[in-house]
């Protein structure tokens, strides 16, 4: 037996690996949504398609919920590849499942915040690189936002750390559901679809 260990301590699977993994795979965030939303209206508009898809009898709305329900659709599927490696950590350890079905809740409503502010961002341009780059900029700052909030005040503190999405997922990583956490990313989901509709709704007018 090694020196230092407790044999009557059992192993928590859950901290020490699946917690981990969990905000590991928030930092894939930062480059795989760029891929995905860059293309969803700047191709559109590079292509010339942009003036089809606005004539046709379908609302912006539509178009936009469209767009994004597809995208978080691709998301999940993404998503439902790693429960294979969950089922194998079934087979051979002991986990708790409700902090696992909380983290993936959290990964799946942060991604709906990612994709709602990458749809925006892609309706702003026509060149899908620039997108990209813009959006990844944007999800970096929202990333290090809480970090950055340790050099200011405490009043500023508490607002940034508030508006950092990765602090709202903590609390699912744990197995803790919060609603203030659920209001927050459904909130922010519903500004970036409300902003992307008002970008499209802009480049109607000026079409």
């Amino acid at each position: 037996m090694q020196m230092g260990m407790n044999p009557t301590q059992a192993l928590n699977i859950n901290q020490m690996l699946i917690n981990p993994t969990f905000m590991n795979t928030t930092v894939i965030f930062l480059f795989l949504f760029p891929l995905i939303t860059m293309r969803t209206y700047s191709e559109e508009k590079r292509s010339g398609t942009i003036e089809l898809l606005l004539t046709s009898p379908v609302t912006d709305v539509q178009i936009i919920l469209g767009k994004f329900f597809g995208a978080l659709l691709l998301y999940g599927a993404m998503l439902a590849v790693t429960l294979i490696h969950m089922a194998i950590l079934f087979i051979f350890g002991d986990p708790e499942w409700k902090p696992i079905a909380t983290g993936y809740l959290g990964l799946l409503l942060m991604g709906g915040c990612f994709l709602s502010l990458g749809l925006f961002i892609s309706s702003l341009t026509k060149n899908q690189i620039v997108a990209a780059m813009a959006t990844f900029a944007v999800f970096l700052m929202l990333w290090v936002i809480s970090w950055i909030s340790t050099f200011v005040g405490p009043t500023t503190q508490t607002v940034l750390q508030y508006l950092s999405l990765t602090e709202h997922f903590d609390d699912f990583a744990k197995g803790i559901i919060d609603t203030k956490h659920v209001i927050y990313y459904l909130s922010f989901m519903a500004f970036g679809l409300f902003l992307t509709a008002k970008s499209v709704d802009s480049e109607r007018w000026r079409g």
